[in-house]
Protein backbone atom coordinates (compact mmCIF):
# COMPACT_ATOMS: atom_id res chain seq x y z
CA UNK A 1 0.00 0.00 0.00
CA UNK A 2 1.45 3.30 -0.86
CA UNK A 3 2.77 5.72 2.24
CA UNK A 4 0.07 8.72 2.87
CA UNK A 5 1.62 12.15 1.98
CA UNK A 6 1.79 14.76 4.13
CA UNK A 7 1.14 18.28 3.25
CA UNK A 8 5.57 19.04 3.67
CA UNK A 9 5.30 15.71 1.18
CA UNK A 10 3.12 17.83 -1.16
CA UNK A 11 6.08 21.25 -0.77
CA UNK A 12 8.70 19.08 -1.49
CA UNK A 13 6.98 17.57 -4.65
CA UNK A 14 6.59 20.81 -6.04
CA UNK A 15 9.30 22.87 -4.49
CA UNK A 16 7.58 25.40 -2.57
CA UNK A 17 6.99 26.48 1.41
CA UNK A 18 4.36 24.25 3.36
CA UNK A 19 2.98 27.50 4.27
CA UNK A 20 2.05 28.28 0.07
CA UNK A 21 0.49 24.59 0.17
CA UNK A 22 -1.77 25.12 2.75
CA UNK A 23 -2.35 28.79 1.23
CA UNK A 24 -3.28 27.04 -1.86
CA UNK A 25 -5.69 24.66 -0.44
CA UNK A 26 -6.90 27.25 1.39
CA UNK A 27 -8.27 28.82 -1.55
CA UNK A 28 -6.23 31.67 -0.73
CA UNK A 29 -6.31 34.65 -4.10
CA UNK A 30 -2.80 35.93 -2.75
CA UNK A 31 -1.04 32.61 -4.22
CA UNK A 32 0.49 32.97 -8.05
CA UNK A 33 -2.25 31.36 -10.42
CA UNK A 34 1.18 29.46 -11.94
CA UNK A 35 2.35 28.24 -8.65
CA UNK A 36 -1.04 27.39 -7.05
CA UNK A 37 -1.81 25.19 -10.61
CA UNK A 38 1.45 23.74 -9.82
CA UNK A 39 0.67 22.65 -6.69
CA UNK A 40 -2.56 21.92 -7.52
CA UNK A 41 -1.31 19.48 -9.80
CA UNK A 42 0.86 17.43 -7.39
CA UNK A 43 -2.55 17.39 -5.11
CA UNK A 44 -4.46 15.57 -7.86
CA UNK A 45 -1.74 13.70 -8.98
CA UNK A 46 -1.29 11.67 -5.59
CA UNK A 47 -4.93 11.89 -4.51
CA UNK A 48 -3.77 14.12 -1.89
CA UNK A 49 -6.76 14.97 1.05
CA UNK A 50 -6.15 17.40 3.43
CA UNK A 51 -6.31 16.80 7.25
CA UNK A 52 -9.02 18.71 8.54
CA UNK A 53 -8.10 18.82 11.60
CA UNK A 54 -4.52 19.87 10.85
CA UNK A 55 -5.28 22.72 8.78
CA UNK A 56 -8.01 24.25 11.83
CA UNK A 57 -4.95 23.71 14.69
CA UNK A 58 -2.65 25.00 11.94
CA UNK A 59 -4.63 28.43 12.05
CA UNK A 60 -5.84 28.18 15.77
CA UNK A 61 -8.83 26.92 15.14
CA UNK A 62 -10.39 24.03 14.84
CA UNK A 63 -13.33 22.75 11.67
CA UNK A 64 -14.64 20.02 13.43
CA UNK A 65 -18.26 20.34 15.03
CA UNK A 66 -19.01 17.65 17.71
CA UNK A 67 -22.47 15.93 17.37
CA UNK A 68 -23.47 14.05 20.63
CA UNK A 69 -26.08 11.75 19.72
CA UNK A 70 -28.17 8.70 21.25
CA UNK A 71 -27.71 5.49 19.74
CA UNK A 72 -28.01 6.23 16.03
CA UNK A 73 -31.16 3.26 16.39
CA UNK A 74 -33.08 5.84 17.45
CA UNK A 75 -35.69 6.68 14.65
CA UNK A 76 -35.56 10.70 14.82
CA UNK A 77 -31.30 10.53 15.11
CA UNK A 78 -30.78 10.01 11.12
CA UNK A 79 -33.43 12.63 10.28
CA UNK A 80 -31.54 15.20 12.80
CA UNK A 81 -28.30 13.94 11.05
CA UNK A 82 -29.27 14.79 7.69
CA UNK A 83 -30.42 18.36 8.47
CA UNK A 84 -26.87 18.72 9.97
CA UNK A 85 -25.03 17.03 7.37
CA UNK A 86 -27.27 19.28 4.90
CA UNK A 87 -26.49 22.57 6.39
CA UNK A 88 -22.78 21.99 7.05
CA UNK A 89 -22.05 21.15 3.08
CA UNK A 90 -22.17 24.89 2.35
CA UNK A 91 -19.93 25.98 5.02
CA UNK A 92 -16.22 25.00 5.82
CA UNK A 93 -16.86 22.45 8.85
CA UNK A 94 -16.75 18.86 9.20
CA UNK A 95 -18.68 16.46 11.89
CA UNK A 96 -17.40 14.21 14.30
CA UNK A 97 -19.95 11.58 15.94
CA UNK A 98 -19.84 10.66 19.11
CA UNK A 99 -22.51 8.24 19.65
CA UNK A 100 -23.76 7.61 23.36
CA UNK A 101 -26.01 5.52 25.64
CA UNK A 102 -28.61 6.98 28.41
CA UNK A 103 -26.92 4.03 30.83
CA UNK A 104 -24.97 6.67 32.45
CA UNK A 105 -24.47 10.65 31.90
CA UNK A 106 -20.78 10.38 30.13
CA UNK A 107 -19.20 13.42 31.86
CA UNK A 108 -16.15 11.64 31.89
CA UNK A 109 -16.38 11.26 28.07
CA UNK A 110 -17.52 14.33 27.12
CA UNK A 111 -14.24 15.81 28.96
CA UNK A 112 -12.04 13.56 27.62
CA UNK A 113 -13.67 14.96 23.84
CA UNK A 114 -13.25 18.04 25.14
CA UNK A 115 -9.97 17.70 26.53
CA UNK A 116 -8.37 16.87 22.65
CA UNK A 117 -9.43 19.96 22.02
CA UNK A 118 -10.37 19.16 18.37
CA UNK A 119 -13.97 20.64 18.01
CA UNK A 120 -14.79 24.03 17.68
CA UNK A 121 -18.50 23.70 19.36
CA UNK A 122 -21.05 20.52 20.01
CA UNK A 123 -24.14 19.71 19.27
CA UNK A 124 -26.11 17.43 21.88
CA UNK A 125 -29.17 15.62 20.69
CA UNK A 126 -31.09 14.70 24.05
CA UNK A 127 -28.55 14.89 26.40
CA UNK A 128 -30.67 14.08 29.43
CA UNK A 129 -28.00 14.12 32.70
CA UNK A 130 -25.23 15.72 30.90
CA UNK A 131 -27.15 18.96 30.28
CA UNK A 132 -26.14 19.93 33.43
CA UNK A 133 -22.38 19.06 32.53
CA UNK A 134 -22.81 20.74 29.45
CA UNK A 135 -24.13 23.90 30.66
CA UNK A 136 -21.34 24.10 33.34
CA UNK A 137 -18.71 23.94 29.38
CA UNK A 138 -21.30 26.50 27.78
CA UNK A 139 -20.14 28.92 30.73
CA UNK A 140 -16.89 28.63 30.72
CA UNK A 141 -17.53 29.55 26.62
CA UNK A 142 -17.56 26.36 24.64
CA UNK A 143 -20.35 26.83 22.02
CA UNK A 144 -22.87 24.65 21.78
CA UNK A 145 -26.48 24.29 20.96
CA UNK A 146 -28.66 21.34 22.34
CA UNK A 147 -31.70 20.06 20.34
CA UNK A 148 -34.76 18.85 22.26
CA UNK A 149 -34.05 17.26 25.49
CA UNK A 150 -35.34 14.65 28.23
CA UNK A 151 -34.60 17.48 30.53
CA UNK A 152 -36.36 20.92 31.01
CA UNK A 153 -34.68 23.48 28.70
CA UNK A 154 -32.01 25.19 30.46
CA UNK A 155 -30.31 28.02 29.74
CA UNK A 156 -28.18 26.76 26.65
CA UNK A 157 -28.88 27.33 23.07
CA UNK A 158 -31.76 24.93 22.39
CA UNK A 159 -33.97 23.88 18.97
CA UNK A 160 -36.87 21.89 19.47
CA UNK A 161 -40.85 21.52 19.44
CA UNK A 162 -44.32 22.77 21.49
CA UNK A 163 -44.79 19.37 23.01
CA UNK A 164 -47.75 21.03 24.92
CA UNK A 165 -49.35 22.94 21.89
CA UNK A 166 -48.65 19.28 19.43
CA UNK A 167 -50.38 17.02 22.15
CA UNK A 168 -53.01 19.42 22.64
CA UNK A 169 -53.37 19.38 18.66
CA UNK A 170 -53.39 15.32 18.63
CA UNK A 171 -56.15 15.15 21.25
CA UNK A 172 -58.28 18.04 19.80
CA UNK A 173 -58.43 16.26 16.02
CA UNK A 174 -60.15 12.98 18.38
CA UNK A 175 -62.02 15.34 19.89
CA UNK A 176 -63.25 17.07 17.26
CA UNK A 177 -64.16 14.04 15.16
CA UNK A 178 -66.48 13.34 18.26
CA UNK A 179 -65.00 10.95 20.60
CA UNK A 180 -65.31 11.80 24.60
CA UNK A 181 -63.63 8.91 25.88
CA UNK A 182 -59.97 8.59 24.53
CA UNK A 183 -57.17 7.50 26.57
CA UNK A 184 -53.64 8.06 26.50
CA UNK A 185 -50.17 6.62 26.71
CA UNK A 186 -47.81 8.03 28.39
CA UNK A 187 -43.94 8.31 27.72
CA UNK A 188 -41.60 7.89 30.33
CA UNK A 189 -42.10 10.59 33.37
CA UNK A 190 -38.11 10.67 33.25
CA UNK A 191 -38.76 12.42 29.91
CA UNK A 192 -39.88 15.79 29.58
CA UNK A 193 -41.59 15.83 26.45
CA UNK A 194 -43.51 12.57 27.82
CA UNK A 195 -44.37 15.19 30.30
CA UNK A 196 -45.34 18.00 28.01
CA UNK A 197 -47.17 15.84 25.80
CA UNK A 198 -49.08 14.34 28.93
CA UNK A 199 -50.24 17.84 29.68
CA UNK A 200 -51.45 19.06 26.46
CA UNK A 201 -53.76 15.80 26.53
CA UNK A 202 -55.03 17.16 29.78
CA UNK A 203 -55.33 20.88 28.93
CA UNK A 204 -57.06 20.04 25.64
CA UNK A 205 -59.93 17.51 27.74
CA UNK A 206 -60.22 20.20 29.78
CA UNK A 207 -61.22 22.72 27.47
CA UNK A 208 -63.71 20.43 25.46
CA UNK A 209 -65.15 19.89 29.53
CA UNK A 210 -64.15 16.34 30.16
CA UNK A 211 -62.48 14.92 33.47
CA UNK A 212 -59.44 12.87 32.83
CA UNK A 213 -59.98 9.69 33.89
CA UNK A 214 -57.27 7.55 35.61
CA UNK A 215 -58.30 4.28 33.83
CA UNK A 216 -57.55 5.24 30.51
CA UNK A 217 -53.90 6.24 31.13
CA UNK A 218 -51.53 3.56 30.57
CA UNK A 219 -47.59 4.27 31.04
CA UNK A 220 -45.22 3.50 28.47
CA UNK A 221 -41.48 3.60 27.55
CA UNK A 222 -41.13 4.76 23.96
CA UNK A 223 -40.61 1.51 22.51
CA UNK A 224 -43.10 -0.75 20.24
CA UNK A 225 -42.92 -3.71 23.22
CA UNK A 226 -44.18 -1.05 25.89
CA UNK A 227 -47.01 0.03 23.42
CA UNK A 228 -47.44 -3.75 23.22
CA UNK A 229 -47.80 -4.22 26.75
CA UNK A 230 -50.23 -1.24 27.16
CA UNK A 231 -52.22 -2.74 24.25
CA UNK A 232 -52.97 -5.92 25.66
CA UNK A 233 -53.72 -4.20 29.57
CA UNK A 234 -56.48 -2.08 27.36
CA UNK A 235 -57.97 -4.68 25.48
CA UNK A 236 -58.27 -6.86 28.46
CA UNK A 237 -60.50 -4.18 29.84
CA UNK A 238 -64.52 -5.34 29.38
CA UNK A 239 -65.63 -3.92 26.47
CA UNK A 240 -68.11 -1.61 27.34
CA UNK A 241 -65.37 0.47 29.23
CA UNK A 242 -62.87 0.74 26.31
CA UNK A 243 -62.33 4.48 24.68
CA UNK A 244 -63.05 5.29 21.63
CA UNK A 245 -59.59 6.67 20.83
CA UNK A 246 -55.99 6.47 21.83
CA UNK A 247 -53.56 9.16 21.62
CA UNK A 248 -50.12 7.83 22.20
CA UNK A 249 -47.24 9.71 23.27
CA UNK A 250 -45.24 8.33 20.26
CA UNK A 251 -45.48 6.59 16.96
CA UNK A 252 -43.40 3.42 18.20
CA UNK A 253 -45.49 2.80 21.06
CA UNK A 254 -48.10 3.21 18.42
CA UNK A 255 -47.06 0.16 16.07
CA UNK A 256 -47.27 -2.14 19.38
CA UNK A 257 -50.86 -1.25 19.78
CA UNK A 258 -51.40 -1.75 16.05
CA UNK A 259 -50.12 -5.24 16.18
CA UNK A 260 -51.78 -6.21 19.38
CA UNK A 261 -54.85 -4.81 17.58
CA UNK A 262 -54.45 -6.58 14.68
CA UNK A 263 -53.80 -9.62 16.28
CA UNK A 264 -57.24 -9.77 18.36
CA UNK A 265 -58.93 -8.88 15.47
CA UNK A 266 -59.71 -5.31 16.83
CA UNK A 267 -60.62 -2.94 13.45
CA UNK A 268 -58.69 0.62 13.48
CA UNK A 269 -60.31 3.07 13.53
CA UNK A 270 -64.02 1.86 13.11
CA UNK A 271 -63.59 0.36 16.71
CA UNK A 272 -61.10 2.76 18.19
CA UNK A 273 -59.35 5.84 16.53
CA UNK A 274 -55.60 5.72 17.01
CA UNK A 275 -53.11 8.95 17.10
CA UNK A 276 -49.33 8.98 17.68
CA UNK A 277 -46.58 10.91 17.69
CA UNK A 278 -43.65 12.04 15.56
CA UNK A 279 -44.11 11.12 11.91
CA UNK A 280 -41.11 8.52 11.77
CA UNK A 281 -40.52 7.18 8.44
CA UNK A 282 -42.39 3.60 8.93
CA UNK A 283 -45.74 5.36 10.21
CA UNK A 284 -47.35 6.28 6.45
CA UNK A 285 -46.87 2.30 5.98
CA UNK A 286 -48.19 0.30 8.86
CA UNK A 287 -51.86 -0.74 8.35
CA UNK A 288 -53.74 0.90 8.62
CA UNK A 289 -51.48 4.50 7.87
CA UNK A 290 -50.39 6.11 11.37
CA UNK A 291 -52.35 9.75 11.87
CA UNK A 292 -49.58 11.56 13.64
CA UNK A 293 -48.07 14.56 14.82
CA UNK A 294 -44.97 15.47 12.51
CA UNK A 295 -41.96 16.26 14.24
CA UNK A 296 -39.44 18.42 11.50
CA UNK A 297 -36.41 16.82 12.79
CA UNK A 298 -33.90 17.40 10.01
CA UNK A 299 -34.81 21.00 10.50
CA UNK A 300 -33.68 20.65 13.59
CA UNK A 301 -30.63 19.85 12.62
CA UNK A 302 -30.32 22.61 10.23
CA UNK A 303 -31.58 25.54 12.90
CA UNK A 304 -29.20 24.07 15.57
CA UNK A 305 -25.85 23.86 13.44
CA UNK A 306 -26.83 27.43 12.00
CA UNK A 307 -27.35 28.29 15.35
CA UNK A 308 -24.03 26.96 16.51
CA UNK A 309 -21.59 28.07 13.24
CA UNK A 310 -22.27 31.52 14.31
CA UNK A 311 -21.82 31.08 18.14
CA UNK A 312 -18.23 30.05 16.86
CA UNK A 313 -17.80 32.40 13.84
CA UNK A 314 -18.90 34.81 16.49
CA UNK A 315 -16.46 33.94 19.26
CA UNK A 316 -13.68 33.88 16.73
CA UNK A 317 -14.34 37.75 15.30
CA UNK A 318 -14.52 38.66 19.21
CA UNK A 319 -11.92 39.75 21.67
CA UNK A 320 -10.96 36.97 23.64
CA UNK A 321 -12.94 36.97 27.38
CA UNK A 322 -11.96 35.66 30.51
CA UNK A 323 -14.15 32.34 31.13
CA UNK A 324 -16.28 34.12 33.88
CA UNK A 325 -17.38 36.38 31.13
CA UNK A 326 -17.01 34.10 28.64
CA UNK A 327 -21.45 33.89 28.14
CA UNK A 328 -21.14 37.84 27.32
CA UNK A 329 -19.76 37.01 23.91
CA UNK A 330 -22.86 34.42 23.01
CA UNK A 331 -25.69 36.40 22.39
CA UNK A 332 -27.03 32.50 21.63
CA UNK A 333 -27.32 31.80 25.47
CA UNK A 334 -30.91 32.82 25.85
CA UNK A 335 -32.10 31.58 22.33
CA UNK A 336 -34.73 29.16 22.80
CA UNK A 337 -36.34 28.03 19.04
CA UNK A 338 -39.33 26.33 18.81
CA UNK A 339 -39.67 25.04 15.59
CA UNK A 340 -43.49 24.62 14.16
CA UNK A 341 -45.07 20.29 13.91
CA UNK A 342 -47.97 19.23 11.80
CA UNK A 343 -50.74 16.82 12.15
CA UNK A 344 -50.46 14.44 9.60
CA UNK A 345 -53.86 12.51 9.41
CA UNK A 346 -54.30 9.17 7.78
CA UNK A 347 -56.32 6.48 8.58
CA UNK A 348 -55.70 5.17 11.92
CA UNK A 349 -57.85 8.50 13.18
CA UNK A 350 -60.86 7.86 10.28
CA UNK A 351 -60.55 11.68 9.43
CA UNK A 352 -58.27 13.11 6.21
CA UNK A 353 -57.05 16.73 6.57
CA UNK A 354 -53.03 17.65 7.31
CA UNK A 355 -53.10 20.57 9.63
CA UNK A 356 -50.24 23.56 10.63
CA UNK A 357 -49.39 23.82 14.32
CA UNK A 358 -46.98 26.33 15.57
CA UNK A 359 -45.07 29.04 14.15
Amino acid sequence: MQEKLTIQDIARLAGVSKATVSRVLNNNPSVDPTLAQRVMGIVREHNFVPNVTATGLARGRSRLIGVLAPPLTWPSVAEIMHGIAEYLESTSYEIVLYSIGFERNHSDVLDHILSMRMVAGLLAIFPGELSHHLTERFQQGLPLVIIDDQEEPATLPWVGIDNVASAYEATSHLLKAGHRRIAHILGPQNYYCAVERYQGYREALHDAGIAVDPALLFHGAFEPASGRQCATELFSLEKSKWPTALFVANDQMAYGVLEVAEQRGIHIPEEMAIVGFDDNSLSAHVRPALTTIRQPFSEMGRKACEVLVTQIDADHRATPQEPEHALEAFPAADIRIQLPTHLIVRASSGVSQSLPIGL
